[in-house]
C-alpha cells in the first residue's frame, strides 16, 4: 500500500474505516435504514443548508461551500465541544484547514440528525472521520 501523507490528506473530507458486515447482521431480523430513507433525510439536510444560507444572504447551497467567515456564523461551539476541538487540534497536530473540515462536516452531521446546534457529538464524529487517516497513512 502506498503511504500518503501531509498536505494531500488535508484535501479529504471524510475518512471511514468499513468493517465487513457479520453474518448474524444479516440474517437478523432487525430493519435497517432503507436507500429511500436515507435520501429523504440527505434531501432535507440539503434543504435546511439552502435555507440557512439563503437567510444569512450567502450564494452558496452547501456546508462544504463554507468560506471560514461562515463557518464561524454557522459553526459556533460549545464550551464543552470548544475544548474537545482544540484537544484534538494539539494532540493530533492538525491544520487549520483540517479544522474548518472538520466544523463543516459536524455542521452536516446536525443537519442529518435534523438538529440546529452543534453538540459535542456532532463534532467527536467529524473528528473521528478526519483522523482515521492518521492511523493508516501516518
Amino acid at each position: 500500500m502506498a503511504k500518503i501523507s501531509g498536505p494531500l490528506l488535508d484535501r479529504i473530507d471524510i475518512h471511514i474505516e468499513v468493517p465487513a458486515v457479520q453474518y448474524k447482521e444479516l440474517r437478523g431480523g432487525a430493519a435497517a435504514e432503507g436507500s429511500a430513507e436515507i435520501r429523504d433525510r440527505a434531501m432535507a439536510a440539503r434543504e435546511r443548508q439552502r435555507v440557512r444560507f439563503r437567510k444569512s444572504g450567502d450564494k452558496i447551497y452547501a456546508n462544504a461551500q463554507m468560506t471560514t467567515r461562515q463557518i464561524r456564523a454557522h459553526c459556533e461551539l460549545g464550551g464543552d465541544a470548544e475544548r474537545l476541538l482544540e484537544r484534538a487540534m494539539q494532540q493530533q497536530g492538525l491544520t487549520a484547514r483540517t479544522h474548518d473540515r472538520i466544523l463543516k462536516v459536524a455542521r452536516t452531521i446536525a443537519d442529518l440528525e435534523a438538529a440546529g446546534d452543534l453538540t459535542v457529538a456532532h463534532l467527536a464524529e467529524a473528528i473521528q472521520y478526519r483522523t482515521l487517516d492518521r492511523s493508516y497513512w501516518a
